[in-house]
């Protein structure tokens, strides 16, 4: 049933379509890499822009003051929706996240049921306007160690409003 000239056949064949599979990936990389590897190719036509230094030094910067003094509650409440996922407005109210009625101003790691991590006590004392406004650039680069898995909003003007929406909660 399986005899000598079978296997032969058979181990032919495998090493046939091997051969087939290294032709073929040799022929697609010779098409599709002219230079052979990755990084060593010469642009043959450069379009000339300007330097990227010269466009962000002519941009008049804006201090963290600044930014939150033009801070808009009614554009914050809009950025709510992606804090709402773990927190809550009430007072009290925990979920994966503590409460953040009245967080500004408010002693860091003091919601009062929820059980911090520690890593924030470390980074700041008060949840004060300029401290928040570091902390949600980039949690995690603020507060190593920190549980709060949110990636951070990049955007000044965006981190300004959510605080000035923050602010009035308690009022």
């Amino acid at each position: 049933m399986f005899d000598t000239m079978t296997f032969t056949k058979t181990l032919g064949a495998l090493c046939g379509a091997l051969l087939v599979f290294l032709l073929g990936k040799w022929a697609a990389e010779s098409l599709y890499h002219v230079g052979g590897h990755h990084g060593e190719e010469v642009a043959s036509y450069v379009i000339e822009v300007a330097d990227a230094e010269e466009a962000t030094d002519d941009a008049p910067t804006m201090t963290v003051e600044e930014h939150l003094a033009a801070g808009d509650a009614s554009a914050g409440e809009r950025l709510w929706s992606q804090c709402r996922a773990c927190h809550q407005l009430e007072q009290g109210a925990n979920a994966v996240g503590p409460y953040l009625y009245g967080v500004v101003g408010r002693d860091v790691g003091t919601a009062e049921g929820y059980n911090y991590s520690g890593a924030l006590s470390d980074a700041a004392d008060v949840w004060t306007p300029e401290n928040l406004f570091a902390f949600l650039e980039n949690p995690a680069g603020y507060a190593p160690g920190t549980s709060m898995s949110y990636r951070g909003m990049p955007s000044p003007e965006d981190r300004a409003n959510l605080i000035a929406f923050l602010d009035q909660t308690d009022e």
